[in-house]
């Protein structure tokens, strides 16, 4: 009777453990930066450790993709350099919201498309300066910052590009005339430029192209993990929740 009892105590034991185990090789763990509207933290902190803390566009439909998913997470915010250290590093990690570039496609698995940016041409407030098409800006300085693939355009087709190390300085720029125009985000440079400088009425120039934005996994997440999360997000969009989202963030 004894040796019954502490075989199925042991069973218990190991069963426990096994689930444990599973639970935890299924979780997946999330990381996002800083750039409103899409990704933020509710309290302006520069950080946060729990998805409680963090809202925006791209965070919100996430969130609704993974309720869908029933996938347990973790979702933090910290800077892009960490996040993208885990990412290419760690099973079940990933990052979002990421461009799909021809660069990075071989290097992660994909989720998405979340949502869209569009890439925009930015002037300072009651600028006269006026373009018809991209080539129009090659007789202008453009602002834009390193590693951000709306800049990888202009330096690529040798356009007179700026770069700086990080993008809240080119509100400041374009402002005293160290650039002519600044390329952004069509929703996230306004933020930028209202919490540097408290510049709410920039002149939009030319809207450049719009990109979608996806999630970025480690090579090395399950397939199964993809697909679940891809059939949830393609769910979520069929309910009409994704359209909604956007026309609350201005899209």
């Amino acid at each position: 009777m004894i040796k019954k009892m502490m075989a199925l105590v042991l069973y218990v034991a190991l069963s426990n453990v096994a689930l444990s185990n599973a639970d935890k090789s299924d979780k997946i763990y999330l990381f996002t930066e800083q750039l409103p509207p899409y990704n933020m933290t509710v309290n302006d902190k520069p950080f946060a450790h729990s998805a409680d803390d963090i809202t925006g566009l791209c965070v919100d439909i996430v969130k609704e993709v993974l309720k869908s998913s029933a996938i347990p997470f973790k979702m933090k915010l910290r800077n892009w350099s960490y996040g993208i250290s885990r990412v290419t590093r760690s099973v079940n990690n990933g990052i979002f919201c990421t461009a799909r570039t021809v660069e990075r496609e071989k290097a992660f698995k994909w989720v998405g498309p979340i949502t869209s940016s569009n890439a925009v041409l930015f002037a300072k407030p009651n600028s006269e300066i006026t373009l018809n098409t991209v080539e129009d800006a090659r007789k202008y300085k453009i602002g834009g910052y390193k590693g951000d693939f709306m800049s990888e355009y202009f330096i690529t087709n040798n356009f007179d590009i700026s770069l700086v190390n990080n993008d809240v300085m080119n509100p400041s720029r374009l402002q005293q005339g160290s650039i002519d125009l600044w390329v952004a985000d069509e929703l996230s440079g306004p933020y930028v430029a209202s919490d540097a400088l408290d510049v709410d009425d920039l002149t939009k120039v030319l809207t450049l192209n719009s990109t979608p934005m996806y999630i970025a996994f480690n090579l090395e997440t399950p397939d199964a993990t993809i697909r679940k999360l891809q059939d949830a997000l393609d769910a979520v969009r069929a309910s009409g929740k994704i359209d909604n989202l956007e026309q609350l963030y201005g899209r």
